[in-house]
């Protein structure tokens, strides 16, 4: 770890506080603003919706401008997006809530790439260490975002205006940081442009199953997750219980990430990942036992380390299917395979769990599992042909 990585894992941290107080609070606010039940997790639709519009978007900018410049454009926007979500709760618009959650999402979609980012601040053989390591920051969003949450939720008359000042505080914030950090030189537009087309980098058997697991894995993990507080107080829940339950399933995404890499390096990424998705169907199976807080807690903690041995594996593994000239066309469409699974998931989420419950919600999850890990099988087996083909 050199000083770039440490900035970039606290501008991570920060990143995912934004993160977990809009899961935490926006289909809380969405419930008493949206004309009808089913519609409360639109806000949260709106934040991934926003990301997948904005991928390619990205991706220009960051060819333009560089790492930095773009990851500060983001930064702008989160500030703007988060006095906005502040306004709209205040005056209880629930269609401009949506729309600046929309906007919210082009941040999303910028400081997503902190991933990529951190494989080129380290050297090549310590690329899956570094991803990981800077991924782990995302535990400064574990405690802060649930926290931050409960403390300026009664901060204004109107519940959570606060907490949404508070956001566009930690936006500035990150905003300073990154300005400290030395990313490589952006490539010219002569390198830029060179390289395979997209189609003929999305058709390798690695890129398909690393954006397969990877946006299905976050997709399993954001049904539940977006769903959980909205399940709880249903189950006349307190926030401070939920508060508590996001930040263990926060602390289950990014804790593991201190040995995450070590992991992936000694055994390869579709073993950690095949046991991702195991913890997956033991979350599912803990949500399926009952509706206790300690059920929520322990589901959610495991889906959370599930996550993490998922997206990191599937984040290491696509960095083999493209070169450095590739880079920005194939990390914009990995970003928008994740941000439209993570789209559908959060739509589902409202209307299943305001409709169908919380226990058919965990059974449609299965459908998404078995298919990552049909996934992993069909590359692992085409891997071992083409192993024995060389020999």
């Amino acid at each position: 770890m050199n000083r770039n990585l440490w900035l970039l894992a606290i501008c991570q941290g920060l990143f995912l506080t934004n993160n977990v107080t809009f899961i935490a609070i926006n289909g809380l606010v969405g419930l008493s603003l949206a004309p009808l039940p089913w519609m409360a997790t639109l806000p949260v639709m709106g934040y991934v919706v926003g990301g997948a519009l904005s991928t390619g978007l990205v991706a220009r900018a960051q060819r333009r401008f560089g790492r930095r410049g773009s990851f500060q454009t983001g930064l702008a926007v989160a500030f703007c997006s988060a006095l906005l979500c502040g306004y709209a709760a205040y005056s209880k618009n629930f269609w401009l809530l949506t729309l600046a959650t929309l906007v919210a999402g082009y941040y999303t979609a910028n400081a997503s790439l902190y991933r990529f980012a951190a494989a080129e601040l380290a050297a090549p053989a310590w690329r899956e260490k570094a991803v990981s390591l800077v991924m782990a920051g995302g535990l400064i969003g574990a405690v802060a975002g649930p926290n931050l949450a409960a403390v300026t939720r009664g901060l204004f008359e109107v519940p959570f205006v606060g907490a949404y000042l508070a956001l566009a505080i930690v936006a500035l914030l990150s905003m300073a940081l990154l300005a400290f950090i030395d990313f490589p030189p952006a490539l010219s537009r002569q390198q830029a442009a060179g390289g395979r087309p997209l189609g003929e980098i999305m058709r390798q058997p690695v890129f398909i199953v690393a954006a397969a697991a990877g946006s299905l894995g976050y997709g399993v993990m954001n049904l539940l997750m977006a769903a959980t507080p909205i399940a709880m107080q249903i189950c006349s829940l307190p926030f401070p219980n939920i508060a508590l339950v996001l930040e263990w399933h926060v602390i289950g995404m990014f804790a593991p990430g201190f040995f995450t890499g070590h992991l992936i390096r000694r055994f390869g990424a579709l073993p950690v990942m095949g046991v991702g998705l195991l913890l997956n169907l033991a979350c599912i199976a803990v949500a399926l036992s009952g509706v206790e807080l300690h059920q929520f807690l322990i589901a959610l903690f495991l889906l959370g380390v599930g996550w993490n041995f998922l997206f990191t594996g599937a984040t290491t593994l696509s960095l083999a299917a493209y070169s450095p000239e590739e880079k920005d066309r194939a990390q914009g469409a990995l970003n928008f395979c994740m941000f439209a699974t993570l789209a559908l998931t959060s739509f589902a989420s409202g209307v299943l769990i305001t409709t169908q419950g919380w226990r058919l919600l965990n059974f449609g999850s299965l459908l998404p599992v078995a298919l990552t890990g049909a996934a992993l099988l069909w590359l692992a087996v085409t891997q071992r042909r083409a192993a024995r083909a060389m020999t």
